[in-house]
């Protein structure tokens, strides 16, 4: 990356919702000599957000203002190419952000986004990886609620396994513990249900595969990728009931159900344990649930997710969800009625060397307040890594697509001081909830 650029950090769609929260995060809580500036289409908008934000810290310079008319490529490269890195806040990402992609890897732009649009990511990676290795660009999406926690709690667990035990991970298990939120914002309800009318369901349904967007499946960098058969779990197996009904156990856990929010996170863990095998292990598996209060709690879930799944399938049935949602895209829940929200992660690991009694580890991460501030917190605290510890980056994991936990033990730390709780302790093999 060019040593000298105008701007450190360059906040991309500003006044959308989590734009808003990001830019706020920014003015309060990072240092006060960062250069940066906020980007998007409306200048008057813009305008408004930089004398909010004046209010919000009197000690910082305000942002420049860049306007953005046309999200293409062509007139996106000028713009990337006065910062560092490139936060991106722009969804849904698959209609509106490939062109950044594209403009950051070719300038050498690190670049942060929040989606969780698993086939995007995919075919972004296919598209620029090569430009971006070549760049010297990092690369690194769903730096938000998707997927950075579990993509981070897993890489605290498998740490600490490391450290005790000197070997990999064999299986991690992670669940949504605790889950009090005031509801999606209307960019998120947007993807959701927008990501069919983009894509057709072979290639959602391929996403499906936890394994989708490991290095490995993703060479060569053509369309005709084969997908091998991904490996099975080898420390537990469930049974055919307990697939049928979505509801199982699992020591230290709990009951266990199907999770809306799983598919994502699991092939971003993944591809964190494909870049660095000789740490995760190279029998590593990740499967993430949601917990439950008891099985019949759990079974009605997941039949409610098995419906919403289907009606999202058919175009009719989604255009009617698309009419009842709470949010249109730019808004969301109010700061007032998320002040009681709160998001725990919890997460077992197995280590690969088993011994008579398993050796384990159990990680926990925990957020107190709405899950959009947590996703502004994610974002602009990785961007820190990018600007203080980039070289340290570049020799751990090299350059192109890369994931949240590759910005590692400085990136958890930071987290940690914006009030994240982030805990790893070896357990024995106790209980069964």
């Amino acid at each position: 990356m060019a040593a000298q650029r105008e701007y450190d950090i360059l906040l991309l769609g500003a006044t959308g919702y989590t734009g808003k929260l990001t830019a706020e995060y920014i003015t309060t809580s990072l240092p006060t000599n960062i250069k940066w500036a906020v980007a998007g289409r409306n200048q008057s908008k813009l305008q408004s957000l930089v004398n909010d934000l004046k209010t919000l810290n009197s000690t910082r310079t305000s942002p420049d203002i860049i306007t953005v008319a046309n999200l293409t490529a062509s007139e996106l490269g000028p713009v990337v190419k006065k910062t560092k890195v490139l936060l991106n806040t722009v969804g849904p990402y698959h209609l509106y952000s490939t062109p950044v992609v594209e403009a950051c890897a070719q300038a050498g732009t690190h670049y942060l986004d929040v989606t969780g649009e698993t086939p995007w990511v995919r075919e972004i990676i296919v598209k620029y990886e090569k430009t971006a290795k070549q760049s010297g660009a990092i690369l690194i999406p769903s730096v938000g609620v998707e997927s950075a926690p579990s993509d981070l709690i897993a890489y605290v667990a498998t740490r600490l396994v490391r450290k005790v035990w000197d070997c990999g991970v064999m299986d991690v298990i992670a669940t949504v513990h605790e889950l009090k939120s005031s509801g999606p914002s209307g960019g998120t309800l947007a993807t959701g249900l927008g990501l069919l009318d983009h894509y057709p369901l072979s290639e959602v349904k391929k996403c499906n595969d936890p394994f989708i967007l490991s290095p490995s499946q993703l060479q060569p960098y053509t369309k005709e990728t084969i997908y091998p058969r991904n490996p099975e779990p080898t420390t537990y197996r469930r049974t055919v009931l307990q697939k049928l009904t979505g509801v199982w156990s699992y020591p230290r856990l709990g009951n266990m159900t199907t999770s809306i929010t799983a598919q994502p996170n699991q092939a971003t863990v993944h591809r964190s344990a494909g870049l660095t095998p000789y740490f995760y292990g190279f029998n590593f598996t990740y499967e993430e649930y949601m917990a439950v209060s008891s099985p019949v709690v759990g079974f009605l879930i997941h039949v409610a997710v098995s419906i919403l799944t289907l009606l999202l399938v058919f175009p009719p049935t989604r255009a009617i969800l698309k009419l009842l949602a709470t949010y249109k895209p730019g808004a969301g829940p109010t700061k007032e009625s998320t002040k009681s929200d709160a998001f725990e992660l919890r997460a077992v690991a197995v280590a690969e060397q088993l011994a008579k009694t398993q050796r384990k580890a159990l990680a926990t991460f925990r957020f107190e307040g709405g899950l959009y501030h947590l996703t502004a917190i994610l974002l602009s605290e990785a961007a820190m890594v990018l600007l203080t510890e980039e070289e340290h980056v570049k020799n751990a994991h090299g350059v192109g697509f890369l994931t949240p936990s590759c910005l590692g033990d400085v990136y958890v730390e930071r987290l940690e001081k914006a009030n994240v709780n982030i805990g790893v302790q070896q357990i024995g093999d106790v209980g069964s909830k």
